[in-house]
């Protein structure tokens, strides 16, 4: 078994553009449900808008990319207003099922052939990375790197700018949690009646919060889809349940806990996806298939995260403050 080469492969997810865009999705997460306390079981949603309409409109329209970013970011905002406006007065469980609902919808109104030309149906869209690739400030020819990190321009350039965009939210993030608008948000989460008897409007800081981290979910959309096709069973449930999970692994109310997360989520992956399939094609796992390898990784996955919410329930970056609010 090719140890070398499996240990290679993971170790390249630790700076790959999904690597940051599962950051940045589940930044938006500890947003919404570490800080705020809101749940949003729809962030593949705002992901999906974000890939879509920066597709859409390169393809389509022919916008720079400056505008087809202000253009994902725009859906977002509207989004959040639908699904805000009629469920944050409420309880939070009808925000977790509105948005749950809503991003099957989208990602079912993506899929249907009423609007083929524009969206590209079930096939999906490609072909709008020339815009992104002419950006490019990297002109050198083949690849360039240091150990496993061998990319060739433009998957520096993609690298580059996606984990530049993690690190300024991050930034963002952290700043805003100091402020006096971070400590209102905060106290929603801990005891909303609270901070409604203290003369603050809950439901307009709730909504803010909503959108902020759909904002960060739309712009990791956009990130996503820069090395692949849009394709929207990309954005099913499941994804937002690993966005749960790489919050969780790192801390739900922190800064650093969902980019460490993440890294360590598909790292994870990784590792177990090489190794599983070289195990099967050296016989070690007689009794399984190809396909069963790839299914048996995200158990593996699975349990290696229930091991560390279990020893370190608060997430890696977490502390016990924050893990009575998850509880």
């Amino acid at each position: 078994m090719d140890w070398i080469q499996i240990f290679s492969n993971a170790s390249q997810e630790l700076i790959s553009p999904t690597t940051a865009a599962y950051a940045l999705a589940a930044l938006g997460l500890a947003i919404h449900f570490g800080y705020t306390g809101l749940l949003n079981f729809g962030q593949a949603g705002f992901m999906a808008l974000g890939a879509y309409g920066y597709a859409i409109s390169i393809l389509t329209f022919g916008f720079p990319v400056w505008a087809a970013v202000l253009v994902g970011v725009g859906a977002s905002v509207v989004f959040a207003l639908i699904l805000g406006i009629p469920t944050l007065r409420l309880r939070a469980d009808y925000l977790a099922i509105v948005t749950i609902a809503a991003a099957e919808i989208l990602r079912l109104l993506f899929t249907t052939g009423t609007w083929e030309a524009v969206t590209g149906s079930a096939s999906g869209l490609q072909g709008y990375k020339g815009s992104f690739g002419a950006l490019n400030p990297f002109t050198f020819e083949g690849t360039v790197g240091f150990g496993p990190f061998q990319y060739n321009a433009y998957d520096w350039w993609i690298r580059l700018v996606g984990w530049t965009v993690v690190i300024i939210a991050a930034v963002l993030t952290w700043l805003i949690m100091r402020s006096p608008w971070g400590r209102v948000i905060k106290g929603i989460r801990e005891d909303e009646d609270a901070v409604r008897a203290l003369g603050k409007n809950v439901y307009s800081y709730k909504m803010q919060s909503l959108v902020l981290g759909g904002v960060f979910g739309t712009l990791a959309g956009m990130i996503f889809v820069l090395p692949r096709a849009v394709v929207p069973a990309n954005y099913q449930t499941s994804l937002t349940f690993f966005i749960y999970a790489i919050l969780l692994l790192g801390g739900a109310a922190t800064i650093l806990g969902p980019i460490i997360g993440s890294m360590i989520f598909w790292v994870l992956l990784s590792f177990f996806s090489g190794f599983i399939a070289r195990a099967v094609e050296a016989g070690w796992l007689p009794f399984m298939t190809q396909v069963q390898a790839g299914q048996l990784r995200f158990i593996l996955v699975g349990v290696a995260i229930m091991l560390i919410v279990i020893f370190r329930p608060q997430g890696i970056f977490g502390n016990k403050k924050e893990l009575a609010f998850v509880k």
